[in-house]
Order: structure tokens, then sequence, then C-alpha cells
């Protein structure tokens, strides 16, 4: 008898599996883990990985994600070296849901890095004498040639936003400005977004140009005059390609300009004809 009351309450002592933040938690503080982040970024590391978790604690979605997305992702940025500090803004992990409302229904977590997360990847490479964007409002466009480029009027002042540039300067005096107009960097979501294309109103609202348009286009600008005129370090090579991805195996899949599989087109057309 007294066998089967200590039997009884072992078993209700059990602890439950860990999920959501106790999960992330357990899964990054492991010895293994820490030690991986230890190696890339010695002292640092620690301080990482805690700010890692604190970032998943304050963002439900990332609550969701798997461990290994958030894992990988926090891997990209390590390698780089960009703090995942949402005060500091170089770099961010964006929670993304696949096979929404399914059995198979899964959130990852991607690794993105801002405008500002790029200029300094730039600035360390010593090459770089000045790199700016801005926003461009009404009347500041004073001209466009294709050949001798754009020239601007910042004296001008409005609230009506026409476009984004990008400016660079290199210490050996090579200069290179790159500009997209609102219209072409709207296109540009739609082209190379999944979320901010859908006609599912929930998935477009979630989409980062749904919620931060400015941003996001000045980061687009601040990436593509990178990468398209300047000269491009080992380091700068690979955030370029690391952007908006996640790790799977060996492979960098970018979740968010995935075509999406038929099963997802009749969905969301079927919830667009029931919310009409």
């Amino acid at each position: 008898m007294e066998s089967n009351t200590q039997n009884t309450s072992v078993a209700t002592t059990e602890q439950k599996p860990k999920t959501g933040i106790q999960k992330i938690s357990a899964f990054l503080n492991a010895e293994n883990v820490k030690t991986k982040f230890t190696e890339i970024l010695g002292s640092r590391g620690q301080g990482f990985v805690a700010s890692v978790l604190a970032a998943c604690s304050q963002n439900e979605s990332l609550k969701k994600a798997t461990t290994e997305s958030i894992y990988s992702a926090a891997l990209m940025a390590a390698t780089l070296d960009l703090p995942i500090n949402p005060n500091l803004g170089f770099a961010f992990l964006i929670p993304y849901t696949k096979n929404s409302g399914k059995p198979n229904e899964i959130t990852e977590a991607q690794f993105q890095i801002s405008a500002k997360g790029f200029k300094q990847l730039a600035q360390r490479s010593g090459q770089f004498k000045l790199i700016s964007e801005s926003i461009v409002y009404e009347g500041q466009l004073v001209s466009e040639n294709p050949l001798e480029g754009f020239k601007f009027d910042w004296n001008i002042k409005s609230d009506v936003v026409i476009g984004y540039v990008s400016y660079f300067r290199l210490t050996n005096g090579f200069e290179s400005t790159f500009y997209m107009s609102k219209q072409k960097a709207e296109a540009h979501a739609l082209k190379y977004s999944q979320t901010y294309k859908s006609s599912t109103k929930w998935i477009k609202d979630s989409s980062k140009w749904t919620t931060d348009f400015d941003a996001m286009a000045l980061k687009t600008v601040t990436k593509l005059n990178l990468s398209k005129n300047a000269p491009l370090s080992i380091e700068m090579q690979k955030a370029v390609e690391l952007d908006q991805g996640v790790l799977d195996g060996e492979e960098v899949d970018y979740i968010d300009n995935r075509k999406p599989t038929l099963d997802e087109n009749n969905r969301e057309k079927e919830e667009a004809r029931l919310s009409k």
C-alpha cells in the first residue's frame, strides 16, 4: 500500500514538457549550444544568447517558432557579429508561419538584416568614407539622368513620400547613388514577399512590408546599392546571401520568397471568398 502511494506521488510530480519560451530557453542554454556561440563570439557568446532569448520572449509569434530555426537564425547573426537586439536595430528574428490552419502548421524564425546592419558591415571593411539612406519626399527629386544619376534638393519640405535613396562614397573617391520610387518599392515587395502579396488579410497584415514599409524600402535600396555597386567583402557577400533566410541543412531557404503551393493558393482564395 505504501509503495502505491509513493508511485502515485512520483507520477503527479513529473514535469510537463516545456513549451514556448521555456522550451527555447532550455534549448539555447544547453551546453553544446552555448559552446557554439562562445566559439564564434568568444566572451560575448553568453550575452548574445541572452539577447536572442530576450527578443523571443518579447514576441508571441517567436515563442511558437521551432528551436532549430531560432538557433540557425541566431547563428547567422553571430557569424556576422550582428546583435539580435531590437533596441540596437542591426538585425532581427522575424516569425513566419507555414501551412497556417493545417495539421502540419509550423512557425519558423527568419534572419533579417536592417539598413543599419548592412551599413555596419560596410563600415567594418574600411573601404567606405560615407554611407547613408533617406526617404525622398515630393519636390526633393530635382532631376534624373541615366548617365549622370540623380540630383536632390533636401531643403524642400513635404509629407508626401515619393521614393527612397541610398548613397555611399568610398575612400578612393568612388560614389554611388541608388534611387527607387515608392511605386517600384511597392512592386519589389509584391514580387519578393509572399506575405505582402497575399490576398488573405491577416497574412498580408503580418508582413514587415505592411507594418514598416519605409524601413523595409530603405533596407532594400541600401542592400541593392551595396550588392550592385560596392566592392563586397567576404562578410558582406555572406550577409547578402543570408539576409531573409532560414538555414535548412546547408542550404538557405528564403521562406517569405517561396512560391505558394497549390493548396496554399486554393486556401487563400477560399478565405477571400468567405470574407466577402
